[in-house]
């Protein structure tokens, strides 16, 4: 019996010291709990300095990992060296909700700041313009030089039979159908979806505009869009291009050649600016001095006033019109008034 009760009160020395244990073990992970748990928010809420004072921008590219953002901050000086936003970003479970982009980063924001413009996507959107008239290629130097896409893969994209079709453009290109406006785009945007932004917005105006079939000839809305092109090129003064536009549809009614000279220069592959002789008489699609009628498409990307012009020209009889070298036109109704207003306005131009 005394040994049992020995063994007993051993066993029992034993179990209080392993008690003990615990509430000490337990005590030691509150306390370091606690600690960590200060630490983090220290960390969450003290604010950053930047390393000169200046406004960071950071790129964050798709599909980055939580350790990649963190190592991208670090080297950028977003955030200090050490895993405390690796940590935070686990705990505030926001890791998973972290987005790719550009963002922009100011001295004094703190690390939950940081944090949340990361999971909300506050992203940085630059503005582009894209200025009435601008064609295809043009408008690929715009997006090349801003870093929106390489300059030939945008040209294979807008003329890439599955993304017309997807539109429902006809064409071999979408010229003509890439809305000139300005546009809030982001860094590491994808050029398709810049094209479809461009291009949703083109139909919607086109939709305010009204139905394209109402017009003085009832041509296509391929037609149509097409003539507004060449208006939007032929004038820079809003005030013309319902009477360009009138001359244009008069010369299609009487089966006229439209003549035009930016149509033949956007057939010419190489034009260095110097529209010739020869270059007149280059047989292309686009020569309206040698063709019949509309060219087989856009010359540009008209904007709204160009093709609500097309759509209610002006009602003269205009036939012809001429450059008077000072951003407008003289329009006349037959060949001898317009065979006299350029040598007034051409001819003796050139004599000075």
């Amino acid at each position: 019996m005394g040994q049992k009760m020995a063994v007993w009160k051993k066993d029992q020395n034993r179990l209080g010291i392993l008690r003990l244990m615990a509430v000490w073990l337990c005590g030691v992970a509150l306390l370091v709990s606690v600690g960590f748990g200060i630490w983090i928010w220290s960390y969450a809420v003290i604010p950053i300095p930047a390393r000169d004072g200046a406004n960071l921008h950071i790129l964050i590219p798709p599909k980055t990992s939580l350790a990649g953002i963190e190592n991208i901050l670090v080297e950028n000086g977003v955030i200090p060296p050490g895993r405390g936003f690796y940590y935070l970003a686990r705990i505030s479970r926001l890791s998973q909700r972290l987005q790719a982009g550009e963002y922009l980063f100011t001295p004094g924001q703190t690390p939950y700041q940081i944090l949340r413009t990361l999971a909300t996507g506050s992203t940085v959107r630059w503005s582009v313009t894209i200025p009435e008239g601008t064609n295809i290629y043009q408008l690929a130097d715009i997006l090349d030089e801003g870093g929106w896409g390489e300059r030939d893969h945008f040209l294979k994209l807008v003329s890439d039979p599955e993304i017309l079709a997807r539109h429902g453009v006809q064409g071999g290109s979408l010229e003509g159908y890439l809305f000139p406006d300005t546009y809030q785009l982001l860094r590491g945007q994808h050029p398709r979806q810049i094209i479809s932004q461009m291009v949703e917005r083109g139909k919607k105006v086109r939709e305010e505009l009204g139905d394209l079939h109402d017009n003085a000839l009832g041509l296509s809305p391929h037609e149509v869009l097409t003539l507004a092109s060449i208006v939007e090129k032929e004038t820079g003064a809003p005030e013309e291009r319902p009477l360009i536009a009138g001359v244009f549809l008069n010369r299609l009614r009487y089966r006229m050649r439209l003549q035009t000279d930016p149509t033949v220069i956007y057939g010419l592959r190489d034009f260095n600016g110097n529209l010739t002789r020869k270059d007149l008489e280059t047989p292309t699609p686009y020569n309206t001095y040698l063709i019949n009628g509309l060219p087989p498409g856009p010359i540009a990307n008209p904007g709204r006033a160009a093709i609500a012009a097309v759509l209610q020209p002006a009602s003269e009889s205009y036939l012809y019109f001429v450059s008077k070298n000072d951003g407008t036109h003289y329009f006349s109704r037959d060949l001898a008034e317009h065979n006299r207003a350029v040598v007034k306005y051409q001819k003796s131009q050139k004599k000075r």
